[in-house]
């Protein structure tokens, strides 16, 4: 596996963005018209300020997630982590706009990161996309594909 390759080598450069105010169903029907599943959410200055995916738009039309409360000896015990993720969910039921639905603090890498890292990233982050960033601003994604093409595809045979 050819691990120590670069990450501007295997990102791709023409990355489908979305503004922070941005109509939601903008975003929604952009996503389906290029075929993706996710992308960065970039301020006027090209940095990455969150990630817009399917999964965080799909929640307006599915069921919440109501937050789970335990009845001990008769007091009601709710858990922090279900009444978040509820607040999340609810937040992106309703949004308006991106910054209303996308994921915020994304993880991100660098150009020269190389693809070992980006796939720990992914795999510790859950995430299938890591935005490639320099000096601050959006310049390439990284899919899983990409890593996959690199590995099987070694570079000079594609």
């Amino acid at each position: 596996m050819p691990r120590d390759v670069p990450a501007r080598d295997v990102m791709t450069t023409e990355v489908v963005t979305f503004a922070p105010d941005e109509p939601i169903t903008d975003a929604m029907a952009r996503l389906v018209d290029k075929g993706v599943d996710a992308g960065p959410v970039v301020d006027a200055g090209g940095k990455v300020v969150g990630m817009l995916s399917t999964g965080d738009l799909i929640v307006q039309e599915s069921q919440l997630h109501y937050p789970t409360v335990i009845n001990i000896l008769g007091g009601l015990i709710e858990l922090p982590s279900s009444k978040k993720r509820f607040e999340h969910e609810l937040e992106q039921a309703v949004a308006v706009d991106v910054e209303d639905a996308m994921t915020v603090d994304p993880v991100t890498c660098g150009p020269d990161d190389t693809i070992e890292m980006v796939a720990t990233l992914m795999h510790d982050n859950n995430v299938s996309r890591v935005p490639v960033v320099e000096d601050g601003a959006l310049v390439g994604i990284i899919a899983r594909g990409d890593i996959l093409r690199a590995i099987v595809i070694p570079k000079g045979e594609g």
